[in-house]
């Protein structure tokens, strides 16, 4: 009985050790997790006054830990919770970009915002086409066939789109950076403006390394005339098990001749959204993060009201609600986030667009606010 015990034992622990062996080749060998950072770019990183132990820190003490309570919590919700409404139960409208408009030349008269989803945008500005976190995948995960579905139709394929000046990436989780959405970008795309570490994931889907420029928080580069300010925001990052927080995440601002742009990213409140609106705003439109939280994990992103408060300590002119209507990531409702900033926004007089996804905003006119979420 003993001799059989403790060889079913051994059996078990070799399963696991093979598991744990198979698991470590799948993410070494897997090109979607990305790629550790070494040599000058890891030295680079170690520079950073924001990275200590290995790892890069928050702006503001920001506790993670959900505990042992909380992981019951989310299984149970995933379990035995009310789904209900969590994705459309309709075909949600999207409006589709006609490919055969789209010319090599961007106008220069005006700054245009298009909504291509979740957090991806599509900014035209001073002549200059620029890509906002464009994850333009159906799935945001790095196994094609687990994990959340895209509630609809992208209104651009990434092959559809025309050449592209700059891509700007916030930080480097599935839903804001995607390896197929890079891999094809790479050709039609002139440079990459990413947090510290993340160029190392580009390099390893074959992006060239003098295409890529990272920064970290309160840097400044130009670029053909405008400039991009790498904002601190308040998140984290990481794309496999062991990875969390070596890479840095952030927000983004965007200056031109006459416009000012601000790009949240990810991030939960805190006092960095005044202070860099004190350094960088007025803005003329904040593209704000309003979508995938919870009250288990509330220092990580902003809860609807937050971000209208947000986007006032950031003085803002016009808000427009991002981080929603794509994917289901959290446990509420995929209505819940816009009802709500609505709600908040018209309580407090803040200007607010709600454009269809693939729908354009055209700085200085008239802002789309159609209530396209109910049936």
């Amino acid at each position: 009985m003993k001799k059989t015990f403790r060889i079913a034992l051994y059996a078990l622990g070799f399963i696991v050790l093979l598991a744990f062996v198979a698991g470590c080749s799948f993410l070494k060998l897997s090109p979607q997790f990305g790629a550790e950072a070494k040599g000058d770019r890891l030295k680079t990183m170690q520079q950073s006054p924001n990275y200590k132990n290995g790892q890069f820190r928050n702006p503001v003490p920001t506790n993670m830990d959900i505990g042992f309570k909380g992981f019951v919590k989310i299984f149970s919700a995933r379990i035995f919770g009310n789904t209900d409404n969590q994705v459309p139960d309709w075909e949600i409208p999207v409006m589709k970009l006609e490919a055969g408009k789209f010319t090599n030349t961007v106008q220069d008269t005006a700054t245009i915002v298009t909504w291509l989803g979740h957090s991806a945008f599509m900014v035209e500005i001073d002549g200059k086409r620029l890509l906002l976190d464009p994850m333009l995948g159906d799935i945001a995960s790095p196994i094609s066939f687990i994990g959340p579905k895209r509630f609809s139709k992208l209104p651009v394929t990434v092959e559809e789109l025309p050449q592209i000046d700059a891509v700007l990436i916030s930080h480097d989780h599935y839903d804001h950076l995607d390896y197929g959405s890079i891999k094809k970008l790479n050709e039609k795309t002139g440079h990459f403006y990413v947090a510290l570490g993340v160029g190392a994931h580009l390099e390893r889907w074959g992006v060239p390394a003098e295409k890529i420029t990272e920064m970290d928080w309160w840097q400044e580069t130009k670029f053909k005339g405008l400039t991009f300010a790498a904002t601190p925001s308040r998140h984290f990052s990481g794309r496999g098990f062991d990875d969390r927080m070596k890479t840095l995440w952030m927000s983004w601002v965007i200056v031109g001749k006459e416009d000012r742009i601000f790009f949240s990213g990810d991030s939960g409140y805190f006092n960095g959204f005044a202070e860099i609106g004190n350094k960088y705003g007025p803005f003329d439109i904040t593209l704000m993060e309003c979508g995938q939280y919870n009250e288990l994990w509330p220092n990580i992103h902003l809860m609807p009201e937050q971000t209208v408060q947000a986007h006032l300590d950031l003085k803002g002119k016009l808000l427009m609600p991002i981080h929603w209507g794509a994917f289901a990531l959290a446990m509420h409702t995929w209505t819940d986030p816009i009802e709500r900033v609505t709600t908040e926004a018209a309580r407090l007089k803040v200007p607010i667009t709600t454009p269809l996804i693939g729908e354009s905003i055209v700085l200085g006119k008239k802002a789309p606010g159609k209530v396209w979420w109910r049936k």
